[in-house]
């Protein structure tokens, strides 16, 4: 969603009409889009969800999801429809699909996600966050990066002040946060025995409390909470972030340019976080993690080096400033306008 949102906010700057098309569950975390998109909801369903009843009932509602976008595709002409990947996609692509209207899909990480695999041989340009994707044989992509949120390019390229006060550690799992980093992080924070050092936590309810009582009991000062609204900011007052290597968290790091302790989400199809944290690592801009060498004694050994050897931050953090690209999503408007070049 957050690369729709920054997309969005371009198109509408040049004089564009936007329309969002997504499900229900989609449409929950379209809060941040300029109040002049016009948000649809279609009906759409994934396979990978649910027990035998659920996903009986998938080929039905992707139908109904499909015939809607064709009769609004059909009424409105759309000069462009762009995926984002994800099932609630599928509607809109197909129907522009059938009614051969210029189509492009965005793949945020190093692997084609199911979906836009599925589409990467019917659509007109795929573009390219990560740079190598995975494409299949024949189909060429451009890259363009991960568009970020007006929010974050506000904060671009942001100075890395040192660490005088104290060091100041975020630590984000996701828009939902990650368990593991909550059973390790603080606990290597808390090896540290520094007193004067500030963590922001990102972390699942259900795990507030135990995540804020190891903090106490080492007499940290923490923030723990489910979500932060104002993350863009986090990342700038941040010394060190701790994350995982979601692609839209791995460009909001580079274009701010912050050093970064990255542990991929093992589970991800094809280990596709890894390979969004490949191009960090390579440029010493990063440090990775696998889930399997978590601990806490490893962890706290990493922060130490990067907070205690002089220099080491802020080479890290020009280095990932280094492969921000802040004008993906200006890339992306400006392939979805060759279009409509074409068009008239």
């Amino acid at each position: 969603m957050f690369p729709a949102q920054a997309l969005a906010e371009v198109m509408l700057s040049r004089g564009w009409r936007v329309s969002l098309s997504t499900d229900a569950r989609g449409a929950r975390y379209s809060a941040g889009f300029p109040n002049r998109v016009d948000v649809q909801q279609m009906s759409s369903a994934t396979f990978a969800r649910g027990g035998i009843l659920s996903k009986a009932v998938v080929p039905f509602k992707l139908a109904v999801g499909i015939v809607v976008a064709i009769a609004k595709f059909a009424a409105a002409r759309p000069t462009a429809v762009i995926g984002f990947g994800g099932y609630p996609s599928i509607p809109a692509i197909t129907a522009a699909w059938v009614l051969r209207i210029p189509r492009v899909i965005h793949e945020q990480n190093g692997v084609l996600g199911r979906v836009n695999a599925l589409f990467a041989p019917r659509v007109n340009v795929v573009a390219c966050g990560t740079w190598p994707t995975q494409l299949p044989a024949g189909r060429k992509g451009q890259h363009t990066g991960n568009p970020v949120r007006a929010r974050v390019l506000e904060h671009a390229a942001a100075p890395y002040e040192p660490a005088i006060e104290g060091a100041s550690i975020l630590v984000m799992g996701g828009s939902q946060g990650a368990r593991i980093l909550s059973d390790v992080v603080p606990e290597a924070i808390a090896k540290l025995g520094l007193s004067n050092i500030r963590v922001a936590h990102q972390a699942r309810p259900e795990d507030l409390a135990r995540v804020m009582r190891t903090y106490d009991e080492a007499e940290i000062s923490a923030e723990v909470e489910p979500f932060f609204n104002d993350i863009a900011d986090r990342i700038t007052g941040a010394h060190l972030v701790i994350s995982r290597a979601g692609a839209s968290s791995v460009a909001d790091i580079s274009v701010i340019g912050r050093p970064s302790i990255l542990i991929p989400f093992a589970a991800a199809t094809a280990d596709h976080q890894s390979a969004n944290a490949a191009g960090l690592v390579a440029a010493d801009a990063a440090i990775l993690i696998p889930e399997s060498k978590l601990d806490a004694d490893t962890l706290s050994a990493h922060i130490d080096a990067v907070l205690s050897t002089p220099g080491a931050g802020d080479q890290m953090a020009a280095n990932a400033l280094a492969l921000g690209m802040p004008d993906a999503a200006d890339r992306l408007a400006d392939i979805i306008e060759t279009f409509a070049e074409k068009r008239t």
